[in-house]
């Protein structure tokens, strides 16, 4: 198994795909999803484009759909939320299919689209996307931070280092048998130098303190946590994840 980590969907090769990829965007939306399925809801879509998940989301009863929409850390008008992972109750999605939009990481998620397998993973549940990895062995993998506007964040990026620095603990693996380019060292060191203190990183990070600004507090905190669910999103049609 070979680990590529690419900070942002503009940076992955576009003449191929791995035989896995892994979306993530741990501020907010990878985090969301997989707190959306693990409360009950029938299955995730992601759009990058906000008109298409409006006229895609109006096919469904109005009881059956819920739409999420965020541009710039805010609720888009209109849609029922935005993109903190604390309104995915089970009272409010179980059952129902979240059709999302956000800044970052919807475009992650349809970049790499076109993959074999395509996860979505977060720090909360970083444990199952290891798990994964373990019992099926892609050669290639993929980890794709979403960042920012198509710059470098640092909560992706740790994210990252943490699904590769677990896979070192539970393998025999060295360091350069694993990483396929240098991006997965120093996200390894990253995760190595922030892992027991997550949430001050995150309040460090440019993208924590914008949600910040906005009384992002709680969110911060819920998407501080590791290995928090068991729940790991993957694609089972293009930007539609379910429950593995």
């Amino acid at each position: 198994m070979k680990l590529f980590v690419y900070h942002t969907p503009e940076l992955t090769p576009t003449d191929k795909v791995p035989d896995c990829a892994i979306a993530i965007d741990v501020l907010r939306a990878t985090t969301t999803i997989a707190t959306a399925l693990n409360a009950g809801a029938e299955a995730v879509q992601a759009f990058s484009d906000l008109e298409k998940l409006m006229r895609v989301s109006e096919e469904w009863p109005v009881e059956k759909r819920l739409r999420a929409g965020e541009r710039g850390g805010a609720k888009v008008s209109g849609c029922d939320l935005g993109n903190s992972p604390l309104d995915c109750t089970p009272e409010r999605v179980k059952g129902r299919r979240l059709f999302i939009s956000t800044t970052n990481g919807t475009r992650a998620l349809q970049c790499v689209q076109a993959s074999p397998v395509v996860l979505a993973a977060a720090l909360v549940n970083r444990a199952a996307a290891v798990q994964y990895l373990l019992a099926n062995s892609p050669e290639t993998v993929w980890l794709v931070g979403s960042g920012w506007q198509g710059a470098y964040s640092l909560e992706d990026t740790v994210c990252a280092g943490a699904i590769a620095h677990s896979l070192l603990q539970q393998t025999t693996n060295s360091v350069d048998e694993l990483a396929g380019n240098d991006e997965v060292i120093a996200a390894i060191a990253l995760y190595s130098q922030w892992q027991d203190n997550l949430l001050e990183m995150f309040r460090q990070a440019s993208h924590g303190q914008r949600l910040l600004l906005m009384d992002g507090h709680d969110d911060l905190n819920y998407c501080a946590q590791t290995d928090v669910l068991e729940v790991l999103p993957i694609q089972k049609e293009p930007g539609v994840l379910v429950r593995n």
